[in-house]
């Protein structure tokens, strides 16, 4: 595959992923009680009401450009946390935390779903060989996306769901993180992220069977 017919693949794997990530926030607060993003058509795959174009667009080419990996976002799916109810089967899970968990978990299920064809397809010579190529950047980008996600700092949906959990006497904290949120981010970026990749590629190679 010649580089730039790699680089459209990426960038619309990229587009594609991170637009599932988004509308599964709404689809869930959705299905939760909150309509805000079915009222401002966001809960589609259209990609013209989902892209950004720092996130969507300047930040995938730079990072294609100097490392040839390509990682980026959509606009964030808006919800009203005051909608959501809480149904019996949540228990004491925050449905603020389920909202959260949606976005990352549609990244992982991604990774599963291409991960099952190539362990299980390339017995059958079902698939040409270019689609394990592009299933493996499918499985490794969504599995960067999840981890990335799940850190919990804000803005990022893993504070989301750390937030739920916390007593009500750590509010202090809650409240430090949401403050400072872009600058702890920025500090997670530039000294910590390294750490993304390694775990993605574990996880990688248990999702297709190359063990570790």
């Amino acid at each position: 595959m010649n580089q730039v017919l790699q680089f459209i693949f990426q960038i619309a794997i990229l587009i594609l992923s991170v637009i599932i990530h988004e509308v599964s926030h709404g689809a869930v607060a959705y299905a939760l009680g909150d309509s805000t993003a079915k009222d401002e058509g966001r809960l589609t795959l259209n990609p013209i009401k989902h892209l950004d174009l720092f996130g969507s667009i300047l930040l995938p080419v730079f990072t294609y450009l100097m490392g040839g990996f390509i990682f980026g976002w959509a606009k964030p799916v808006p919800y009203n946390p005051y909608n959501l109810k809480r149904p019996r089967w949540l228990g004491r899970i925050s449905p603020d935390a389920l909202v959260g968990a949606a976005g990352p978990m549609s990244n992982i299920l991604l990774a599963i779903t291409f991960g099952f064809f190539i362990r299980f397809g390339g017995a059958y010579t079902i698939f040409p060989s270019a689609f394990f190529q592009i299933a493996s950047f499918i499985i490794f980008l969504n599995l960067v996306l999840a981890i990335f996600n799940l850190v919990p700092i804000p803005p990022l949906d893993g504070s989301k769901v750390l937030f739920a959990f916390l007593p009500g006497r750590a509010y202090e904290v809650e409240h430090f993180m949401e403050r400072y949120g872009i600058i702890l981010l920025l500090i997670f970026i530039f000294l910590l992220s390294g750490i993304i990749i390694p775990i993605a590629d574990f996880l990688f190679r248990i999702i297709i069977g190359l063990g570790v």
